[in-house]
């Protein structure tokens, strides 16, 4: 089960490697479609009739730049788990690739209320004066992020660890 489990979960990373960048590409030809949805999904109160396209461009170039440290840690996530459903568990090249993501999972969550913060500004600089926004939001879901990318830097060490202990016990069989 683990290992077909495993080869599911490589396989996501493999599709989501492939779809995202053809919907930020498509989503740079159709500005239109990028407004739209970021104008219903953006919890600010800005004038978006206003919002220049050239604005529009530069939250396009923000969010590509905020979602490649996930694509990347997708990359390494997807390496360790086609290793796993090889049956290759305990493993220096996992170990390193699990900590990757862990680091990339951590820029990303950090890197979430920065691209707000800067989005805010960016769409917002329409506004009269006094009316322009700086917008910071880090909420729970930030903190459970970051919290994981511990906790899976912790676990790639212990996967060094056991490949260790791994490699002592085929001595003594």
């Amino acid at each position: 089960m683990t290992k077909r489990f495993s080869f599911v979960i490589a396989w996501g990373c493999v599709a989501t490697l492939l779809v995202v960048p053809v919907i930020a590409i498509y989503l740079f030809f159709r500005i239109d479609i990028l407004s739209t949805l970021a104008s219903q999904a953006i919890p600010l109160p800005i004038q978006w009739t206003g919002v220049l396209t050239e604005q529009w461009y530069g939250f396009w170039l923000l969010t590509v730049l905020y979602v490649t440290p996930g694509l990347l840690g997708l990359y390494y996530l997807r390496r360790a788990f086609a290793n796993f459903a090889k049956g290759e568990l305990f493993t220096a090249s996992n170990s390193q690739d699990l900590r990757r993501f862990a680091i990339l999972l951590f820029i990303q969550a950090i890197a979430k209320p920065v691209h707000l913060a800067l989005s805010s500004v960016l769409l917002s600089l329409h506004h009269p004066a006094g009316q322009k926004m700086l917008t910071i939001m880090l909420g729970s879901n930030e903190i459970k992020v970051i919290a994981l990318a511990m906790m899976l830097w912790v676990l790639s060490d212990l996967l060094v660890k056991a490949s260790e202990l791994e490699h002592e016990n085929r001595q003594f069989v």
